[in-house]
């Protein structure tokens, strides 16, 4: 992954983020096995329930939100319309050069 970000709603493989570069990830994470399967050399995570990831939770509810009209998926909208309920089981994954404050602004700034 080069840029852009990408919302992960079921479980991953290992090895989640090598090869990432740009961009970063939403990832939920309801078996707490999460931190097990990312390449720590080269991302960082992070939980988005804090005050100071406010823009972040309110990113991920948009997104959420724009899921579930385009796929009508029961599962989105659970997520979405619970998402206070769900918020801390999600992880922000980023590769560790990336800048944490300017990472939203540019994938504005830059869709893909």
């Amino acid at each position: 992954m080069t840029g852009g970000f990408v919302c992960v709603l079921g479980k991953t493989g290992y090895n989640f983020g090598s090869g990432m570069t740009g961009g970063f990830a939403y990832v939920l994470d309801q078996d707490n096995s999460f931190v097990d399967r990312v390449n720590h050399e080269l991302v960082e995570i992070q939980r988005i329930s804090g005050e100071a990831m406010e823009a972040y939770r309110s990113h991920l509810q948009r997104v959420l939100n724009e899921y579930v009209e385009e796929t009508d998926s029961e599962w989105g909208r659970e997520l979405a319309e619970n998402l206070d309920d769900y918020v801390r089981r999600f992880w922000l994954v980023k590769p560790k050069a990336a800048n944490l404050k300017s990472l939203l602004s540019s994938t504005r700034a830059n869709p893909q």
